[in-house]
C-alpha cells in the first residue's frame, strides 16, 4: 500500500462492483453492456429502461451475486454443527424465561437425547426451533452498561 499498490481484495473484488455501480449511475451503456456480456446475465429490458438506475443495478447484481447464495454458503461454512451441540446448549434452548430444565416435563426432558443425535431415521422425533429476534440497542445489552 506504501508504493501505490492496492490490497488484493480492492483489485479482486471492490474494484469490480464499484466500476459496475458506477457505470450505471452514470448510464454509461457501452461499458454496462461489455459488463452484462462478460458475466453472462440476461438483463430485461424493462430493467434497463427503467428510470431508476438503482433498478438496473439490482436486476445486474441479484444475476451476478445472487445474495440468497452467499447468505446458505455461509452460514454452512460458518455456523458450528449441530452435531457438536452441548448438552448445557440444549437444556438452554428448551427452556423458556426462568424454567429450569427438570422442571419441564418428562415427555420433553426425553427431546434431549433426540435433539443431540441429530438423527434423520423415519422413527426419530421432528424438533423445530423457532426464534424471534428483537433490535436491541448496543448501548441497552449487559456488557455496555455502565456499572
Amino acid at each position: 500500500q506504501s508504493k501505490g499498490k492496492k490490497p488484493l481484495f480492492v483489485q479482486l473484488v471492490l474494484d469490480n462492483i464499484w466500476s459496475l455501480y458506477e457505470a450505471v449511475m452514470k448510464r454509461d451503456k457501452e461499458k454496462i453492456e461489455k459488463i452484462v456480456t462478460s458475466l453472462g446475465l440476461k438483463i430485461g429490458a424493462r430493467e434497463s429502461r427503467h428510470a431508476d438506475p438503482k433498478v438496473h443495478l439490482n436486476a445486474i447484481c441479484s444475476q451476478w451475486l445472487p445474495i440468497s447464495d452467499a447468505v446458505l454458503s455461509m452460514v454452512c461454512n460458518k455456523l458450528p454443527s449441530p452435531v457438536d451441540i452441548t448438552a448445557e446448549r440444549v437444556e438452554k434452548l428448551m427452556c423458556v424465561g426462568a424454567r429450569t430444565f427438570d422442571s419441564l416435563p418428562p415427555e420433553t426432558q426425553e427431546l434431549k437425547s433426540a435433539f443431540m443425535r441429530c438423527s434423520s431415521e423415519e422413527t426419530a422425533p421432528v424438533i423445530v426451533f423457532v426464534s424471534k429476534m428483537f433490535p436491541v440497542d448496543a448501548k441497552a445489552l449487559p456488557q455496555n452498561k455502565p456499572r
